[in-house]
């Protein structure tokens, strides 16, 4: 049975990473693929308390948001329903955010190369076979999360999410992984024929 391929989805907050990999997922599987949409945080415990850390309702400092990503991370991939598990079955894997937003995020704030070592070296933590970067401009990514009526989240702020565009950038320098930068402005449509393409080097 040949593996599956895991798929990471990134960008700052308002790239339109939901829309994308949901209409990757309905691709892949018009090719006769089977594919899982996941998310990060994850559901489990590790990623409750994250969720709970991120809304702002338990304060928590930048290296402790670090360590518990990685923490969940590890879950994410060794868990019976994980990473690990689906991608042997042959089912792709397609994930909302991985270590790459720990570094951009956690690692914009705190101790990056610490931020990196726990992230890049843990042998639990799988590299994924695409990272895709939604690359938006901050000023319309704030646009779109205003325009879906929800709460801001601490990081939802133009000079943070034009930190973080930068950062991420700078980490997929420092990282060997496969990376596509897609512009995400334009149509859902227009966005999915670019995010397709990228992944057709790889299947």
């Amino acid at each position: 049975m040949e593996r599956g391929r895991l798929i990471v989805f990134e960008g700052i907050d308002g790239c339109g990473k939901s829309t994308q990999i949901q209409l990757l997922a309905n691709w892949l599987e018009t090719r006769g693929r089977r594919a899982r949409v996941t998310a990060e945080p994850t559901d489990k415990d590790t990623g409750k308390m994250l969720r709970e850390a991120l809304s702002g309702r338990v304060k928590r400092t930048p290296f402790e948001m670090a360590a518990m990503f990685v923490l969940d991370r590890i879950v994410h991939n060794t868990a019976e329903d994980g990473i690990e598990a689906t991608l042997r079955k042959g089912e792709d894997m397609l994930s909302d955010r991985y270590y790459y937003s720990s570094l951009a995020y956690q690692g914009s704030l705190c101790d990056f190369h610490w931020v990196k070592d726990m992230n890049v070296n843990c042998p639990a933590i799988r590299h994924p076979d695409l990272c895709i970067f939604l690359d938006i401009p901050p000023k319309e990514a704030l646009a779109r999360i205003g325009r879906r009526g929800e709460a801001k989240e601490i990081y939802e702020k133009e000079e943070t999410l034009t930190l973080f565009r930068d950062t991420f950038l700078r980490v997929f320098e420092s990282i060997g992984d496969r990376v596509a930068i897609i512009d995400a402005t334009g149509t859902p449509e227009e966005v999915a024929e670019r995010v397709r393409a990228a992944v057709k080097t790889i299947l």
